[in-house]
């Protein structure tokens, strides 16, 4: 794998750990506010960051053919 591919694994890595710490931070405040629409949203961003890490795991695990 070459070493650009390599850093451009590691910073969709890092996006994608910034998306569900966001995520994360928006459930636990619409739980405060009970805002049902909020959290809804809130946990589909969870959903999406958690998918984004797990691919950028496998591309930087398998080298990036994929």
């Amino acid at each position: 794998m070459s070493r650009a591919k390599q850093i451009r694994g590691v910073f969709g890595l890092a996006g994608s750990v910034g998306s569900a710490a966001s995520a994360f931070s928006t459930v636990r405040s619409a739980k405060d506010k009970k805002d049902t629409l909020v959290l809804v949203n809130a946990g589909a961003s969870a959903v999406a960051a958690a998918t984004g890490v797990l691919l950028a795991v496998r591309r930087l695990r398998k080298g990036g053919d994929k």
